[in-house]
């Protein structure tokens, strides 16, 4: 989920050849619920970089935040996914 619009998200999803669909959070709805709202360069509620595992009941199962510069361990979110 992004900030992005949701042709972005089409756009993303055909350059990677991706097959699950991406959610858009035009509005910041959760952002602002996930408590990771920012103003960045006078623009507000941008999304600090942050992962949120949810399980299938929607319960929280890991969050993690990173760095604007820094990348997620990919690997790490994977494990705990599959941890579930």
């Amino acid at each position: 989920m992004s900030r992005d619009s949701p042709w972005t998200h089409v756009a993303w999803m055909q350059a990677l050849d991706l097959d699950t669909p991406l959610l858009s959070d035009w509005n910041a709805e959760a952002t602002k619920g996930f408590g990771v709202a920012f103003e960045y360069n006078g623009m507000q509620d941008v999304s600090e970089r942050s992962a949120f595992l949810i399980d299938g009941d929607g319960v929280i199962r890991g969050a993690w935040r990173y760095d604007t510069a820094e990348l997620p361990d990919f690997d790490v979110l994977v494990a705990a996914a599959r941890a579930l």
